[in-house]
């Protein structure tokens, strides 16, 4: 069932053309992520599909009845409303019910409209779905529901709007950007709950672990053309390269082609009357496929780093608190060069605060904290965006040098800078107000490493940040020969980086862990599951025998028939594998037919799950073998 058309929309401001004639449609059940450069119009795109902003030409059409969500980056509520009216302001009617039935237990109501609140849970089935609204508050932490939302933070607004379009159950959820503001733990919760089949998804993010667990369509808006991938974040990439591969092949024939046509062209007498028609309109053509620019755009940061010195930064029995909230308690470390560490926690734990106290803006309450005499200290704040509106985008780099020195003894100018960082001509003499957040972010983060730091802190670095400009900036970051320090809810980004975690715990409690991320939370599940199992009881204590205890029997061997259903799964795997490749090689052809994609798409999510399950029985039976 179709529950989203888009037809043929375009849009500009004044002479920049965001895009033009873009068309797609959403079914239900589908997860489509909709990526793109910063400023190349994701969120005008969401906006025009949420109907508030219009499109120059095209329309968006839902299907009759489909309810739809939008969660926004800057969630705009009233200033009168509390948390409990934002969250609960639905047109679901169960969750109608719900409120009806909180407000009569806080005593607001007398027996006969406790009665018709009654009535309503069970009209409409609200029990278990009360149930599940308390697991969404619960796991996005938000508490106080009389609070009011005025006096909230950006990141608490965020979650506020999450919990409300969740609560709601749309037909289609529209996020633009929906783990900004979440903690880890948040984030890993969010992923499950979107994953389930029955949820219909458009969103924008830069979370890869979403595109890649949660998407089953990536949309990918590039030059103004919107290309379509059946599949995950890894499948996106390798089509991505096959693209880009034949279209730079396409391109050079073109070229040289047109060399040729040029020639015959130039060689003609400008007075004949006889000349080809359709080799002339047949060389316009080719101008055009032979004019386009292949070249994938390529962020390029080499800065050159200030010396660094054996001593680098100690903390010695530092402790630090506000109020009932404890910081840090006696905390020692010494950091070493080239070293990566991974900064996590729960929001509100301290992490901002302890590194104010690193770069020296907060002292601690006691203890000392020693900065090598070398040390120059990059850092990148989430609040850090305070760029002059007013200039242009080129005055900003000017104004920290006319020259910048790169590795290898080479210099830029910032002209060049600047295109490497992905501003072209238009956008490098563009007033930073007129910049999208991604862009800013971008700029800003130029502006960091240019000041030639040897000790990199990054607070939040990747929101709003698009894909490309984060591959390449941790490319840069993984050759980078200083201290790095990286705060961060993006995961990926902090398993491809950090090598060992400082995790707060809260009330001064911070754990050093060796390893990456994903090892600490698989070690949290084990633990988790661990303290689940009962415990056993105790056992009544027996008198040792005289005598040493036999050894424990073999493990059971397999029976004939479990040794015939071995052999047999091998060959089945085999050829559920060869089918799985069968399938996605036909899904990456030529098909056009929305319908056929999908039913393949569904078709290759059935196989892989057989897949799994034969695989898991394999290796059940193999403990045995």
């Amino acid at each position: 069932m179709n529950l989203l058309s888009v037809d043929s929309i375009s849009k500009a401001f004044g002479l920049r053309v965001l895009f033009e004639n873009l068309s797609f449609g959403i079914q239900q059940g589908q997860k489509v992520a909709l990526v793109a450069p910063n400023g190349a119009g994701k969120s005008t795109m969401l906006k025009i599909i949420t109907q508030q902003e219009p499109p120059d030409s095209g329309e968006v059409a839902f299907r009759q009845g489909v309810r739809v969500g939008f969660l926004p980056q800057n969630p705009d509520f009233s200033a009168y409303e509390t948390v409990e009216e934002a969250v609960f302001a639905s047109q679901n009617p169960a969750v109608a019910a719900i409120l009806l039935y909180r407000r009569c237990l806080e005593g607001q109501a007398d027996s006969a409209q406790m009665q018709q609140a009654l009535e309503q849970m069970d009209t409409h089935k609200a029990w278990d779905y009360e149930t599940k609204i308390q697991q969404i508050l619960s796991e996005l932490k938000v508490g106080n529901l009389q609070q009011a939302v005025s006096s909230l933070s950006g990141g608490q607004e965020k979650r506020v709007a999450l919990a409300k379009i969740l609560i709601d159950e749309p037909d289609l959820l529209i996020l633009d950007e929906p783990t900004n503001h979440l903690d880890l733990d948040m984030i890993a919760w969010l992923e499950e709950y979107l994953s389930q089949k029955r949820l219909s998804l458009l969103m924008v993010t830069h979370d890869r672990y979403f595109l890649e667990n949660v998407c089953n369509e990536i949309l990918e808006l590039a030059d103004g053309t919107l290309y379509r991938h059946l599949g995950n974040y890894s499948y996106f990439l390798e089509q991505k390269e096959i693209r880009e591969t034949q279209q730079a092949t396409e391109v050079t024939k073109a070229r040289n082609l047109m060399r040729k046509e040029l020639d015959w062209i130039r060689r003609q007498p400008k007075a004949r009357g006889t000349k080809a028609k359709y080799r002339v309109e047949a060389f316009e053509g080719i101008k055009e496929k032979a004019s386009q620019n292949t070249a994938t755009q390529q962020l390029q940061v080499d800065s050159q780093m200030s010396r660094l010195g054996k001593k680098i930064l100690e903390f010695e029995k530092v402790s630090k608190r506000f109020g009932d909230i404890i910081i840090t308690q006696d905390f020692d470390y010494v950091f070493k060069r080239k070293e990566r560490v991974g900064i996590v926690g729960h929001n509100g734990v301290g992490k901002s605060s302890f590194l104010q106290m690193l770069t020296g803006q907060l002292a601690p309450d006691s203890g000392q904290i020693t900065k090598g005499e070398t040390v120059v200290f990059g850092y990148y704040t989430q609040g850090g965006l305070q760029l002059p509106e007013d200039k242009r985008v080129l005055e900003v780099i000017q104004d920290i040098a006319e020259k910048i020195e790169l590795g290898g003894g080479q210099t830029a100018s910032p002209t060049q800078l600047l295109e490497q960082f992905m501003f072209d001509k238009d956008r490098r003499y563009a007033y930073v107000s007129t910049l999208s957040g991604g862009e800013k972010r971008r700029l800003y983060l130029l502006t960091v490493l240019l000041q030639k730091p040897n000790f990199l802190i990054l607070d939040e670095p990747t929101n709003d940040l698009d894909l490309l400009t984060l591959n390449v900036l941790e490319e840069f970051l993984a050759n980078f020969e200083g201290c790095l320090l990286v705060v961060t809810h993006d995961r990926y980004f902090l398993d491809k980086l950090a090598d060992h975690l400082l995790i707060f715990e809260g009330q001064g409690v911070i754990r050093d862990y060796n390893g990456q991320y994903s090892d600490y939370r698989a070690e949290l599940a084990i633990e988790k599951a661990e303290a689940q199992k009962p415990s056993p009881k105790t056992p009544v204590e027996t008198p040792k025998p005289a005598h040493p205890v036999a050894a424990a029997p073999a493990k059971k061997k397999l029976s004939f028939k479990e040794q015939r259903e071995y052999e047999a799964l091998e060959a089945e795997i085999a050829e559920l594998e060869a089918q799985k490749e069968a399938l996605t090689a036909e899904m990456s052809g030529d098909q056009q037919d929305h319908e056929a994609l999908q039913q393949l798409a569904e078709k290759l999510e059935k196989l892989i799950q057989t897949i799994d399950e034969k695989t898991d029985r394999w290796l059940t039976l193999a403990e045995s073998a």
